[in-house]
């Protein structure tokens, strides 16, 4: 650490510690249903069959969603499905491809 890093204070622990390392771990990790970490713009497959509410029809095991974006919400992420727009799935629900 050198003496002209910038410190900030860390409410849960009470402690000043290092912005880098406030940083670092403020950064959310979203995972899959296999624990693979996800990002945006991967494509993923459906592990089982899901109702869409609202769109009257049910997606089936093996579906594959292609450009996936990460939400606020790491159990969450926002996709386009050919007939479905603005779809969100449940993390638990997909695998990487």
């Amino acid at each position: 650490m050198s003496a002209d890093e910038d410190y900030v204070y860390d409410e849960e622990s009470g402690e000043w510690r290092p912005a880098s390392e406030m940083a670092a771990a403020a950064r959310q990790v979203v995972v899959d249903a296999s624990g693979n970490e996800l990002a945006d713009g991967d494509s993923v497959v459906l592990v089982k069959d899901l109702k869409v509410k609202g769109a009257g029809q049910t997606l089936k095991q093996g579906t594959v969603i292609r450009s996936i974006r990460l939400t606020e919400n790491p159990e969450e992420i926002d996709c386009r499905h050919d007939t479905i727009r603005g779809l969100v799935l449940r993390t638990e629900f997909v695998r990487k491809r």
